[in-house]
């Protein structure tokens, strides 16, 4: 059954679900939060800021007016949002647009990281602001996976799960989503697939520095490999299913995030391993890399729940303590010798 369905925000992740959900029948609505931008692309169509050559489908309606953006094309109220916010941004948009919010319609988060201030989930920051206090009134679902904007907006085959403590509410977005190239499965541990999708951006941005250093193929394996079993203990520790690490929101982004070109998290390391300073590096970047202040959201929750998390820490050095790349691989490579352990 066709949805009537708004995206907030006008970002490549924003752009690239606007084709998967006007594919499958739905009458979208793009709401982006400053008018210039969206006036840019009511009037060619195209993301050229951020994914050049790919165009925001002709049926979906485009606007910045916060008075009508949860209004379909025929008038009706949306029937699913899609929140399309990064992190550190969510709160101030919800807030701007709470008085207009629909009551009752599933909330579908895509972002990827923590907020700073509270060390909340973007799912939770949501909850926070449209129902402070009180269970929410509105089904939470957070989607994510191994989902590289750049290649779904080419059409290449990708996967991801909707993860909602409502079973039904998840097969509804699963069946929004779902197209012959775009798979999506449900999971019931919001936690786990929230928690993986954020913590996963700071592996990769050691991954990337690698990258800068040409420390080899090796070296990102065991990477790749350590930074799994840290971010799955974090996970366990907030009520995470360890499952749920294996899977696409798990292991599944964090190989994607640390080895394509196109991640930007992975690229902010590349340019750090490469001498590069962290803010010449931010300054040049069209768009947001979450893994820079998820970093030190992580640092504080592993504090908070007693996880040893030692990648975590050698990032957060090498970013907001400017000590030097080298310096972190090699105080990395040579802590305690100890047996492996890859349990949670």
């Amino acid at each position: 059954m066709p949805e009537r369905i708004t995206i907030l925000g006008d970002g490549a992740m924003a752009t690239v679900c606007s084709i998967l959900l006007t594919q499958g029948g739905h009458d979208v609505t793009m709401w982006g939060a400053f008018e210039e931008s969206i006036e840019r692309l009511m009037q060619n169509r195209e993301n050229a800021r951020l994914l050049k050559g790919v165009r925001v489908p002709e049926p979906v309606r485009l606007t910045a007016n916060d008075d009508d953006c949860f209004g379909g094309a025929d008038g009706r109220g949306a029937t699913m949002i899609l929140s399309a916010i990064p992190t550190q941004y969510v709160r101030s948009v919800w807030k701007r647009l709470r008085p207009h919010v629909p009551k009752g319609v599933p909330i579908v988060s895509v972002a990827k990281g923590i907020e700073i201030d509270t060390l909340l989930r973007p799912s939770q920051v949501i909850a926070d602001v449209i129902s402070p206090g009180v269970k929410s009134d509105w089904p939470l679902v957070v989607l994510s996976g191994p989902n590289i904007a750049a290649e779904i907006a080419k059409y290449l085959p990708a996967t991801a799960v909707a993860a909602c403590d409502d079973e039904t509410v998840c097969t509804r977005v699963q069946a929004a989503f779902s197209t012959q190239w775009f798979r999506v499965y449900t999971n019931t541990d919001v936690t786990g697939v929230e928690i993986a999708g954020a913590t996963k951006n700071v592996i990769a941005i050691a991954a990337g520095i690698l990258d800068g250093l040409a420390a080899g193929n090796n070296a990102k394996a065991a990477l790749v490999t350590r930074g799994l079993v840290e971010i799955t203990r974090l996970g366990v520790a907030m009520g995470a299913n360890e499952s749920t690490f294996n899977g696409l929101a798990g292991v599944g982004d964090l190989i994607t995030t640390c080895v394509s070109p196109e991640g930007r998290n992975r690229t902010v390391g590349e340019q750090l391993g490469k001498g590069r300073k962290l803010e010449d590096i931010l300054n040049s970047m069209d768009s947001v890399a979450e893994g820079v202040p998820t970093t030190r959201a992580v640092k504080q929750l592993a504090a908070r729940y007693n996880v040893e998390m030692p990648i975590t820490e050698s990032v957060y050095s090498v970013l907001f303590e400017n000590k030097d790349v080298l310096e972190a691989l090699t105080e990395l490579m040579t802590r305690q010798p100890k047996p492996e352990r890859t349990e949670a």
